[in-house]
């Protein structure tokens, strides 16, 4: 970039600065996060699968600064660099942007903590050096995000060399839906009237089918699936296909309408790669744990393992894997039936790792747990997730799968979580029935005495 280049470019960069500190938050619902955001001596790098709202967190932080901790509105500095007019820009001149600032409020330099905000950083090559000489010889906190492949997985932390503290940010949870639709604020379950535990209860079916990306919020089916699936277009592509290289982008294609076609199904390499060779598809099986592998670090998956003490048993049974979000799998589902049970185990399979959660599944001959759930203090849960309880059979079968896998985890809780607590009958008093809308909303996700009881 040559002197005159830079000039604007650098212009253009103290007036975005300055913008930022002036300019009022944007509008936005507010993310509930879970553990711990902030940890000394680390950036915190929010990830996550596209358009879930990063750059809307990173305002919601600085407003949390102010608002909370009383922080004025110099010590919030946020730059995008996403901004057509900041092309070109090389890390060595982002030193001019710092000492810029300094210069404007040097009564801050070494003082006090000064919060800065990177939006898509990533755009800039050799960002990582300049983050960590910041952090080394200024007194700040930073955050960082972007829209790019590197800084929607956990290889930032590899990039950071072990610098970043990673903030995982989904689509909207059922309490943020809530919230952004304009439902009515939830605070003491235990006041809650039959009739606005009905509102609930409808409401949850309506995320069951929207999902929560947040630009999908009040669309039409149409324009919902369309916006949607170019979601996943732009995921296959640019985070998996230009990122890694990927040549095989037909049995990419055929993976990733399987697994979210399936949501919480059972997955082997090992029977997939079969199905595709049947097909006449080339492809090796190293690929498909690849492709696999890939398609989770950009978030468009979640996946499960089963729980067992033998690792050589946890990588040769099969993985349930689950879409990011529930909006997705109508988009691939060819079943044609109501996909009510999928979404309702995806939105729980979601939540519980939104709540940092160790999640596995049990699967013994015979019976099958959808979640067994570890928390960092080691406490337990075996949870079954069943949509419908008013089919006996089913009812019955749940009820086995929980009772017979508490044998070998007999310190665990066991939950069943339902959309139909009312057909809970003949339960057995170990097993703590949960109304699925009211359980989203606790605070504890373990709790057993709760009025969703």
């Amino acid at each position: 970039m040559n002197t005159a280049t830079f000039g604007f470019t650098r212009d253009r960069l103290v007036e975005q600065l300055v913008n930022s500190l002036k300019a009022p938050f944007p509008e936005m619902t507010p993310r509930q996060l879970y553990g711990q955001i902030v940890f000394p001596g680390k950036a915190g790098a929010v990830i996550g699968i596209r358009r879930t709202g990063k750059s809307y967190f990173l305002h919601q932080l600085r407003r949390e600064r102010v608002e909370l901790q009383n922080k004025s509105r110099e010590q919030l500095p946020y730059i995008n660099f996403e901004d057509e007019r900041l092309a070109g820009l090389q890390v060595e001149n982002l030193s001019a942007l710092v000492e810029e600032y300094y210069r404007r409020f040097p009564q801050l330099r070494g003082s006090q903590t000064v919060t800065w905000c990177f939006d898509e950083i990533q755009l800039i090559p050799g960002w990582e050096r300049f983050i960590r000489r910041l952090m080394d010889t200024e007194k700040v906190e930073i955050f960082i995000s972007g829209s790019s492949a590197a800084l929607l997985s956990r290889e930032i932390a590899t990039a950071m060399r072990g610098r970043a503290w990673e903030i995982p940010l989904f689509p909207f949870s059922f309490r943020e839906f809530l919230q952004h639709n304009g439902y009515f604020d939830i605070e003491r379950l235990d006041l809650l009237t039959t009739q606005v535990q009905s509102h609930l209860e409808n409401a949850l079916r309506q995320y069951l089918i929207c999902g929560g990306f947040p630009e999908a919020q009040g669309l039409q089916t149409g324009p919902r699936f369309r916006l949607l699936s170019d979601y996943v277009d732009v995921a296959i592509f640019r985070d998996v296909v230009e990122r890694h290289q990927v040549r095989n982008v037909s049995s990419l294609r055929w993976l990733v309408r399987h697994l979210l076609g399936n949501p919480g199904g059972l997955f082997s390499v090992e029977k997939f790669y079969a199905a595709l060779k049947s097909q006449g598809f080339m492809v090796s099986r190293d690929t498909l744990h690849d492709l696999l592998s890939y398609l989770e670090d950009c978030f468009l998956v979640r996946i499960s393992w089963m729980a067992s003490n033998s690792e050589r048993q946890r990588m040769v049974n099969p993985r349930k894997i689950y879409p990011v979000d529930p909006g997705l799998i109508p988009l691939f589902d060819r079943s044609g039936r109501a996909n009510t049970g999928h979404a309702l185990e995806t939105v729980i399979r979601i939540e519980l790792e939104r709540r940092g959660l160790n999640v596995h599944y049990v699967r013994k001959a015979g019976y099958e747990v959808d979640f067994l759930i570890q928390t960092p203090e080691g406490e337990t849960a075996l949870i079954q997730v069943c949509a419908d309880l008013s089919e006996k059979k089913t009812s019955e079968r749940e009820i086995r799968a929980l009772m017979e896998a508490s044998k070998e985890h007999p310190q665990a809780k066991k939950l069943l979580i339902t959309l139909t607590p009312e057909m809970a009958i003949n339960i057995p008093d170990s097993i703590r029935v949960h109304s699925a809308a009211l359980w989203l909303l606790q605070e504890n996700l373990l709790e057993i005495d709760s009025p969703t009881t």
